[in-house]
């Protein structure tokens, strides 16, 4: 495993590398988490040129501007940066949660540049209905004069920091704390540490796809896809929602685990069973 850090129009991006030489996968994590959600699959996965990027905003990645806005969109042209900054003219797609939402998009918007889609709990992102357009339009723009670090939450160590994690739920401690330790920085005037992410990332988003929007970015994907849910189903990636989805693909293979929504993380051995020789190509 090497740090890497890649200069693109996002700004300086962050990356953990496993292996060389290999096929090439682009790792996208979800949201509130890092690179390093990566770190227990990866000795799981030979023979790839495996790079976990730490998206804008996100572990040791620079911040947006305050211009601009994240959304999936922004995260799938930062993605497509730095495959272009790794020389990559060709490359597998691998995504957790918002990751996979993220790469959902990416593999619609430039197949040309996309090989395989290998997908962790989810197919696309959050949708919402017409009506509630001009509401969620009023929600961001109500929390956008606030300083963007007004609650930024401090700890005394890496401990409590973990312990907080925790409670969100979903996470074992040790899954936890890698997250935690790539994700945290002693917060400025020495009082203590704070999370590195960009505090923007937990405001409303401005404007959601409907279903059916949705629907049509994953019907327009041209390559293979493979996709890992949990057993039960993760509230935000039901059962209905997800086999509607996947009757849009024109390739997919499905694999069902029992676990939780970091299956990557809990079950490494047994999500890279159901991805290894796809992510190779075979």
């Amino acid at each position: 495993m090497r740090e890497l850090t890649l200069d693109t129009a996002f700004g300086r991006l962050a990356a953990l590398r496993f292996g060389h030489g290999g096929t090439p996968v682009l790792a996208l994590h979800g949201w509130l988490d890092n690179a390093a959600s990566f770190v227990p699959i990866a000795p799981h996965l030979p023979g790839l040129d495996l790079v976990a990027l730490d998206l804008p905003g996100h572990g040791a990645s620079a911040h947006l501007p305050v211009v601009a806005e994240y959304t999936l969109l922004a995260a799938a042209r930062a993605a497509l940066a730095v495959a272009d900054a790794l020389g990559w003219s060709r490359f597998t797609l691998l995504g957790h949660s918002m990751g996979a939402a993220t790469a959902t998009l990416l593999a619609a918007a430039a197949p040309a540049r996309i090989e395989r889609l290998a997908l962790i709990e989810a197919l696309g992102g959050l949708t919402e209905d017409e009506d509630r357009t001009a509401q969620r339009l009023r929600e961001a723009f109500n929390v956008q004069a606030e300083p963007a670090g007004a609650r930024r939450r401090l700890f005394p160590d890496i401990a409590t920091a973990v312990r907080a994690r925790l409670q969100v739920g979903g996470l074992g401690e040790a899954a936890a704390r890698l997250i935690v330790e790539r994700g945290i920085a002693p917060a400025a005037g020495g009082s203590g540490l704070s999370w590195r992410s960009d505090p923007r990332l937990t405001r409303p988003t401005a404007v959601r796809m409907t279903e059916a929007q949705m629907r049509d970015v994953i019907a327009a994907i041209e390559c293979p896809v493979r996709l890992v849910h949990a057993r039960p189903a993760f509230r935000f990636f039901p059962e209905a929602a997800r086999e509607a989805r996947v009757a849009c693909l024109r390739n997919a293979q499905v694999v069902g685990i029992d676990g939780n929504h970091h299956l990557h993380m809990d079950e490494p051995a047994a999500v890279a069973a159901a991805l290894g020789d796809f992510l190779r190509g075979g």
